[in-house]
């Protein structure tokens, strides 16, 4: 065995080859580039049902439970596409831009009123005209 010194030793040995005043610990520095920023990611989620109509139905449901469960989940980018055929996605909800920047949670061609996310939250456009 050709070192049998302590790693206490060692590690108080490499400090002191650093230089008076210098800390062990100031060798580990932030990284030397930026983090990236968060992507956006989809999640596909299959279910059977009897037409068109109730999957889309059944889709809505879904997004907003989890969206209430989740609050990371973006309610506007929600689609409904057949499985065999996810080119062909369509939008659940109608995601126009207020005048607060906020986004209409609605489903998708309502009619009347855009609203905010949350109860009362604020309503905007052309109404029922």
């Amino acid at each position: 065995m050709r070192d049998n010194r302590s790693p206490y030793w060692r590690q108080r040995r490499a400090a002191g080859a650093l230089g008076p005043g210098r800390d062990a610990r100031a060798l580990i520095g932030p990284p030397g580039r930026p983090t990236r920023p968060h992507r956006f990611f989809t999640v596909h989620l299959g279910f059977t049902a009897p037409g068109a109509a109730d999957a889309r139905e059944l889709a809505v449901g879904y997004a907003e439970a989890l969206s209430l469960l989740r609050p990371e989940v973006a309610l506007g980018a929600a689609a409904l596409s057949p499985a065999d055929a996810w080119h062909r996605a369509e939008r659940l909800f109608c995601g126009a831009v207020g005048p607060d920047g906020e986004r209409c949670v609605d489903v998708a061609e309502h009619p009347g009123f855009h609203h905010a996310p949350g109860p009362g939250g604020l309503g905007w456009g052309d109404g029922d005209a």
